[in-house]
């Protein structure tokens, strides 16, 4: 019996397509890093699970995918574990594949620490693993995009991720709007009720609102200890309406007798100050319901979403103080941010977004009538590739009407028929594919025609 071709759930395959569009986006993303000042790094697509474990929250490291110690696994495997599938996990599985890209990358810079230059400016450009539940933007293997500062605490470098996001998603032709909030603010609801240690808790719990509503995020705050009077006082912040000036004037009062809260509302206004004068404000907003459920978040916090097509973040991240000090390097802060590759393909492909000729791989095909006419072409073919043109030639001397055939399958707009009278004329035949226009030109002027600008 013939095996069932079947991948995991929560993974693709991809067409040569659908990798024209994936490296476009990943070509312009990373266009922009090198124009910002960015260099690229890459990490192993396992790293120890003392380094994951912790980082996330709860709920974060459930998703992390452990990998089986190789050999007898269960050789120095705890017996009394065997009914705790948690700890038992630990007994038997010492790496696990990355869940990210930010906590790697602290890890690589204390590794690192004597080699690199600081403020360090890296991107990287690498897949990712979570064992969640597959859905619709949702899926168990995609690629992240970050790109971080570490070792500034300037909020400039905040202004230019705002601004990287920007660059990125105006090449793309992406309508979006960026999110911001910050830690700090979250910290200061929570001490307003006078509930700093359930700011996980609360956080947690804000980040669900978009998704799941304020009734159910009630519920979620209720099960962890939160009373009714606590709920009620935090709903006023939530549902702060207006410009983001107006939005954060009233933050200044509310958080009088909160040093930490005043604290993020300053930031937050150093930073639209900035936006401010870069024509960038009218594109971010800060929304106090935003609250990422990353544990390792300091300070400002943000957060990118389409405009025109409903699904998840296409972008994230935001500022922490101190992940590197739990590696051993203390009081190094970072900022960063994450575009999610695969959501951004599925909303440049819903809304054709994708420029049409990435997605031909070449730009003029070749008729084969034979090994002499073949020849022939290969030698003209050989020009064309040296000043950047996209060519090949049918690989069998078929019927021409298979040839033209493929070039239409394929979208390949121009072909190039070369047969004995063109040979014998140092000429070639054109065909346009979109128009069925045709016409005979020679040889050496095919670069000019193709390129008609240079």
């Amino acid at each position: 019996m013939a095996l069932k071709p079947v991948i995991p759930k929560g993974t693709r395959d991809f067409s040569p397509v659908e990798m024209a569009g994936r490296n476009y986006i990943f070509e312009t993303i990373r266009q922009v890093f090198k124009l910002y000042g960015y260099t690229p790094i890459e990490t192993p697509a396992m790293e120890n699970l003392s380094t994951l474990l912790g980082k996330y929250g709860e709920e974060g490291d459930r998703l992390i995918f452990k990998i089986l110690n190789s050999g007898d696994f269960l050789a120095n495997a705890d017996r009394n574990n065997f009914n705790d599938s948690s700890r038992l996990s630990i007994d038997i599985c010492e790496k696990g594949l990355r869940y990210d890209l930010t906590v790697p990358f602290a890890r690589y810079v204390v590794q690192n620490q004597h080699e690199i230059v600081f403020p360090f400016k890296r991107y990287q450009i690498q897949p990712v693993w979570r064992a969640d539940k597959p859905q619709k933007g949702r899926y168990r293997e995609f690629y992240q995009c970050d790109v971080d500062v570490i070792g500034s605490d300037s909020l400039l470098n905040e202004v230019e991720l705002i601004q990287v996001i920007d660059e990125v998603f105006s090449l793309l032709g992406m309508k979006t709007v960026t999110k911001v909030n910050n830690r700090k603010i979250l910290s200061g609801m929570a001490e307003l009720i006078d509930r700093s240690d359930k700011i996980t808790d609360i956080t947690i719990a804000i980040d669900k609102l978009e998704k799941i509503g304020f009734l159910k995020v009630t519920e979620e705050l209720k099960s962890k200890g939160l009373g009714d009077k606590e709920i009620e006082k935090l709903k006023p912040i939530l549902n702060l309406s207006g410009t983001n000036k107006e939005k954060l004037s009233s933050l200044r009062e509310v958080f009088k007798d909160s040093e930490i809260g005043l604290k993020g509302v300053a930031e937050m206004e150093e930073i639209f100050g900035y936006l401010d004068e870069l024509g960038l404000n009218s594109q971010t907003e800060l929304d106090l319901t935003l609250a990422r459920g990353l544990n390792y978040y300091t300070g400002v916090i943000i957060e990118v979403k389409a405009l025109d097509f409903s699904i998840g973040s296409v972008c994230g991240g935001g500022r922490y103080d101190d992940l590197t000090g739990v590696f051993g390097l203390k009081g190094v802060s970072g900022v960063g941010i994450s575009f999610g590759a695969d959501r951004i393909f599925d909303v440049l492909h819903s809304l054709t977004l994708f420029p049409e000729e990435i997605l031909t791989p070449s730009e003029i095909l070749f008729v084969n009538f034979g090994k002499k006419e073949a020849i022939y072409s290969l030698r003209i073919m050989n020009g064309l590739k040296k000043n950047g043109i996209a060519c090949e030639i049918y690989p069998d001397p078929v019927k021409m009407k298979k040839q033209l055939a493929y070039a239409s399958q394929k979208k390949i707009k121009w072909v190039a028929i070369a047969g004995e009278e063109e040979v014998l004329n140092e000429a070639v035949t054109l065909k346009n594919m979109l128009t069925g226009t045709q016409e005979t030109i020679k040889k050496d002027k095919l670069v000019e025609k193709m390129n008609p600008g240079n």
